[in-house]
């Protein structure tokens, strides 16, 4: 994921997009994209071992140098990236990556913020220290539009300022995205890398190999594609005209 990430976010920010937002499917190292994660241990389990660390590799490969500068641009040293929490029981964080060709090329990252007036706050904040030609992430946000922002007796006028703060500001881009999703008994996958349209995928165990699936391309859409048109393009292939059920039966019928 971190390379297809790194490579849509610098193909936007290279047509000026400084705000983006990134959705990755998260899951621990060593765990399979076909595998969907519960996470017990609520955000903060989710941030240790998922959201953190593909926050960090993220950043260690994303270029964003703002300078016109031809020699900064092409300095080929890794940048430092820091790590800082900012509430320690939700397993929101700041990824910071200091790049090596001087400030104009640093790039920062806030990971799970969710629908708090702090955190709407702190992107604020965070946004205009940036300035407009550096690169400023939102990874994994707790919400997925501006009606996520409810009546709040405490915060009236959350969702305006939600609309003023993030989605005016540009992080309404989400220009990286890989979502999972069961859908008829199989693991499908829809992913999203700017400047391209959704491209659907649907998992098939692999004829070779125990314990393995393989992704085959279903098509694309313009729009997040729904669990209707997985559905529909999943029953015109004949792989699929049994159940997942029913083709391990046959697989474990077969080798005896």
């Amino acid at each position: 994921q971190v390379q297809l990430a790194a490579g849509a976010i610098e193909r936007a920010f290279a047509d000026g997009l400084t705000r983006q937002t990134i959705l990755f499917a998260l899951l621990p190292e060593g765990d399979a994209m076909t595998e969907l994660q519960q996470w017990p241990g609520g955000a903060k389990q989710m941030s240790r071992e998922a959201a953190v660390p593909i926050s960090e590799a993220l950043l260690r490969e994303v270029r964003a140098e703002s300078s016109t500068d031809e020699s900064k641009r092409m300095a080929g040293l890794p940048p430092k990236v820091q790590t800082q929490d900012i509430w320690e029981f939700d397993g929101s964080s700041i990824v910071t990556s200091v790049s090596s060709s001087g400030p104009s090329g640093d790039v920062q990252a806030m990971v799970l913020p969710n629908t708090d007036m702090k955190y709407v706050n702190d992107i604020k904040t965070m946004d205009e220290s940036m300035g407009d030609k550096r690169l400023f992430l939102l990874i994994n946000p707790f919400w997925r539009n501006l009606d996520s922002w409810g009546f709040n007796l405490l915060a009236p006028n959350a969702q305006k300022i939600a609309q003023k703060n993030i989605f005016d500001r540009g992080f309404g881009n989400e220009t990286y995205a890989l979502n999972r999703l069961s859908v008829r008994g199989e693991i499908c996958a829809a992913l999203k890398a700017y400047p391209y349209d959704w491209q659907m995928f649907v998992f098939l165990e692999d004829e070779y190999y125990t314990n393995v699936e393989v992704p085959i391309l279903l098509g694309s859409s313009k729009e997040e594609p729904t669990s209707k048109q997985f559905e529909e393009l999943i029953n015109e292939l004949p792989e699929f005209k049994l159940s997942k059920n029913m083709r391990q039966m046959q697989r474990v019928m077969k080798k005896k």
